[in-house]
């Protein structure tokens, strides 16, 4: 299996304040959880920066961590949104980074989720370090320079990854943009035998009767990957066009075939190659979405770490796609 920290934010810890992982207390929660990590100077170093948004059936929750001097996530801020605690919606928290006052200002009072885990609009979060705003997400920056009383940062934060849980039975959606400007795509796994049910049974293997799954991939619902044989080919990747953008797709669905229990795949999605114009990408409609798919590798012999991905591979921006199948 690709092992990558699961690291899911305390805005769902049943007791406790400590982020937990544990596979039950995440789908107890019934929770989603959506993250996005940049690269940016901060106390004087460059660091990594996560913002985290959960939800569930009773809150929105939202965490800000930053990277320590060991590469962990040592520094956080934790806000849960629940609808009864509005005044939670507006406020600002301070911590301290290596001796640097760090501070995290937040506007959700009439943030747009329009069912999504991450706001939509009308909201800031900003993070203050040296009278500099070193990072400032949602469509109300002006404001939030306002209330910061701070000057933007000289260094433009960078966009290094965004990991996102979703969960399902057989088949899982999500959305993102392959590109910082381009249009939000339609992304849909699914997981099926070639009879039409599920090949999800931890019992069977490769040598019995029926089982004989395949998996496929759709962007803006039209077929971007097809792998038949999954159980031979339960790992690899292959690369695919979408709008003149080279994608490259990672898979690791070991677990879903062959680990009982509540089990995840991960979905690797990363841009390898930008068109000359974004605005060209931004204004193609839906239909018009058109896909090439290359065949890199269809299967790989041996489980491949994220860190040891990023080392390897290409610099940039990266998609993971946590899938749980739940039963």
């Amino acid at each position: 299996m690709m092992q990558e920290p699961i690291g899911i934010p305390a805005c769902f810890s049943s007791g406790g304040d400590k982020p937990t992982g544990d596979p039950a207390t995440i789908t107890r929660s019934g929770q989603s959880v959506f993250m996005s990590v940049y690269q940016t100077k901060v106390a004087g170093q460059c660091r990594l920066i996560t913002i985290s948004w959960c939800k569930n059936l009773l809150l929105h929750g939202l965490s800000v961590s930053i990277e320590g001097p060991e590469g962990e996530s040592q520094y956080n801020c934790k806000i849960e949104l629940k609808p009864w605690y509005f005044w939670k919606k507006q406020g600002s928290n301070r911590f301290q980074v290596e001796g640097k006052t760090v501070q995290i200002f937040w506007d959700l009072r009439t943030a747009k989720f329009n069912g999504e885990t991450e706001p939509q609009s009308d909201y800031y979060v900003a993070v203050v370090c040296e009278e500099e705003v070193v990072l400032v997400l949602g469509d109300r920056k002006k404001e939030a320079y306002k209330k910061t009383g701070s000057r933007p940062a000289l260094i433009e934060p960078i966009l290094v990854s965004k990991k996102e849980h979703i969960f399902g039975k057989k088949k899982f959606s999500a959305r993102a943009r392959f590109h910082e400007k381009g249009r939000i795509h339609e992304i849909s796994i699914e997981c099926c035998n070639n009879n039409g049910s599920n090949g999800n049974n931890s019992n069977n293997n490769s040598s019995s009767g029926g089982f004989d799954p395949e998996m496929e991939i759709r962007i803006d619902g039209k077929l971007a990957i097809h792998v038949k044989h999954l159980q031979w080919k339960f790992r690899g990747n292959e690369s695919i066009s979408v709008n003149k953008i080279r994608v490259e797709v990672y898979w690791d669905v070991h677990d879903w075939l062959f680990s009982p229990g509540l089990r995840h795949a991960l979905f690797i999605f990363k841009p390898t190659s930008v068109p000359s114009s974004a605005k060209t990408l931004t204004s193609s409609p839906p239909s018009t979405s058109s896909f090439t798919s290359t065949p890199l590798a269809v299967h790989t012999p041996r489980s491949i770490s994220v860190k040891e991905y990023n080392e390897n591979g290409s610099s940039g921006y990266c998609l993971f796609l946590y899938a749980w199948k739940v039963e």
